[in-house]
């Protein structure tokens, strides 16, 4: 849950609440006009891993898991973006789809039928 705007005043990382939809929104245009390579590899691979460890930070401290992708199933990423990258990052880490199938877990709140 975000704290309410008078409790950020003075918190020195709120500028990454403020920050998150103008980067999203500049993604989507970079994107849409074909301009991503404006942006540096670097600078990507740094914004991909700050966003996967806070991830992992808040759903595993706060014992509670949260979409991890913005809008509504694919409004905002395609399966073949989504799994481009999760492909890539395993690459990297010398991981595979078995390391996968093995850390795959059920989500706390999903039911199982």
């Amino acid at each position: 849950m975000s704290a309410p705007e008078d409790d950020r005043r003075n918190d020195a990382y709120a500028w990454i609440d403020a920050t998150a939809p103008k980067l999203l929104a500049a993604s989507r245009e970079l994107v849409e006009t074909g301009a991503a390579a404006r942006i540096s590899d670097e600078a990507v691979a740094q914004i991909l891993t700050a966003a996967v460890r806070l991830y992992v930070a808040k759903s595993d401290g706060e014992e509670r898991t949260f979409s991890p992708i913005f809008g509504e199933r694919d409004s905002e990423l395609t399966p073949t973006e989504l799994l481009s990258a999760v492909s890539e990052m395993l690459r990297a880490l010398h991981l595979g789809p078995v390391e996968l199938a093995l850390w795959y877990r059920r989500r706390p709140d999903e039911h199982i039928s």
